[in-house]
């Protein structure tokens, strides 16, 4: 299903029944980066889940994105579906979303969890994603394949699960190279740790272990910003801890949201 809000058409499902869950994926992948969670949350839940911006069945115009557009993104969406409160879920890009969104409608959030995410980069973190832009205007999206795979995943779970390898590389070489470069022109700009500290809704944030470009020293910063915030860490998982590590995930957040 599409629905037009902030100028594009966003792509959506929903599923199952009770208070809305808002599920907001990462870059490079797109709704279905949460099929390990929708059984679980289906049983206890109305889940709303929709390709961002640049990604999936949803519209990826040409131009440089913002965090605060692509919450507005989010906005638009439960207008249009008449979606007046939600616990909201976001990992990565997602959890940045999110972040933003809770700042300017935190009437809306009711629960949030922040997982595998980041308030802020430091310069280093920042400066590798020009080459990364580069890469992908000039040799495409395949080329950044092999590399967030291996940022990604522990080299564990890599060997184990090739169909996995498999099914989210195909992700990142389906994302639009438009809709790519709109969020990595955003995503280096996070910078809302200061503002943090306004947020009042129940917070769990989550990272794993193993997770070399959000670590867990950047989840206890946002936990530590967020006043009562919940932090758990989840061990040998890495980036996708929601698929690296599904069962953990899925106790945290059931534990959390019910």
């Amino acid at each position: 299903m599409k629905a037009h809000a902030n100028g594009i058409d966003i792509h959506y499902e929903v599923s199952g029944s009770g208070p809305w869950v808002t599920l907001s994926h990462s870059l490079f992948c797109d709704r279905t980066m949460w099929d390990p969670q929708m059984a679980a949350l289906e049983h206890h839940f109305s889940v709303l889940r929709f390709d961002t911006r640049g990604h999936g069945k949803t519209d990826a115009p040409a131009g440089a994105y913002t965090l605060a557009q692509m919450a507005g993104d989010v906005i638009g969406l439960l207008n249009a579906l008449k979606i007046e409160r939600t616990h909201f879920v976001g990992l990565s890009m997602g959890g940045m979303i999110g972040q933003h969104l809770a700042l300017k409608v935190p009437q809306r959030i009711d629960r949030l969890v922040l997982a595998d995410t980041a308030a802020r980069f430091p310069p280093e973190a920042q400066a590798l994603w020009p080459e990364r832009i580069r890469i992908a205007a000039e040799e495409g999206m395949a080329a950044l394949a092999e590399p967030t795979l291996a940022r990604w995943f522990t080299p564990a779970y890599r060997a184990a699960h090739p169909e996995v390898m498999a099914r989210i590389a195909a992700l990142i070489n389906a994302t639009p190279v438009a809709g790519f470069i709109g969020c990595a022109q955003a995503i280096p700009r996070v910078d809302t740790l200061d503002r943090l500290p306004e947020l009042a809704m129940p917070t769990l944030v989550i990272v794993g272990s193993e997770d070399g470009g959000t670590p867990p020293a950047m989840a206890r910063e946002i936990a530590t910003a967020i006043p009562g915030a919940r932090l758990e860490i989840i061990a040998d998982a890495s980036h996708l801890s929601n698929i690296e590590q599904a069962e953990a995930f899925n106790r945290l957040l059931l534990d959390f949201l019910l």
